[in-house]
Order: structure tokens, then sequence, then C-alpha cells
């Protein structure tokens, strides 16, 4: 189990364990969600472009330019209303 100790000014030190095991580093940031049970989570909500580099690319699919992917979504738009 991973203790932390709130400071006079309500600051907390994440546990080395704790940010390893979260994938965190300097200049993350997280969310601390409260549960009905006035238990705290906390998540991160930043993702390193290591994380999200190359998500979109497809192996054979040609690339398209800004213009063409809104004149698509134009058209789609227009479709659904």
């Amino acid at each position: 189990m991973a203790l932390a100790t709130i400071t006079t000014k309500g600051q907390i030190t994440i546990p080395k364990s704790v940010r390893d095991s979260l994938m965190l580093s300097t200049g993350d940031q997280i969310e601390f969600i409260v549960t009905a049970k006035r238990e705290a989570l906390i998540r991160p909500i930043s993702k390193k472009v290591d994380e999200v580099f190359g998500i979109l690319h497809k192996p054979g699919r040609k690339t398209v330019s800004v213009e063409e992917m809104d004149i698509k979504i134009r058209q789609r738009m227009k479709d659904n209303f």
C-alpha cells in the first residue's frame, strides 16, 4: 500500500510506485474522482505523443488533405440532417 501525507498547503507527493504504475511523469495531469462512498480515485488524463503517434495510420490507406476531410465532413452532415 502506498501512502501520502497532505502538507499544510494541501499538497501531496504521489508515491513513486503509484507514478510508475500509472506511467506518470513531470507535467502530467491527473483527475480526482470522489465516489459516493467518499473515496477518491485518481486517473491520468494526459497522453504522451509516443502513446498516440500513428494511431490513425492504416497500411495501404491513401493520405487525405485537411480540405478533403472538411468536404467529406460537410457532405456527411448534409446527408444526416
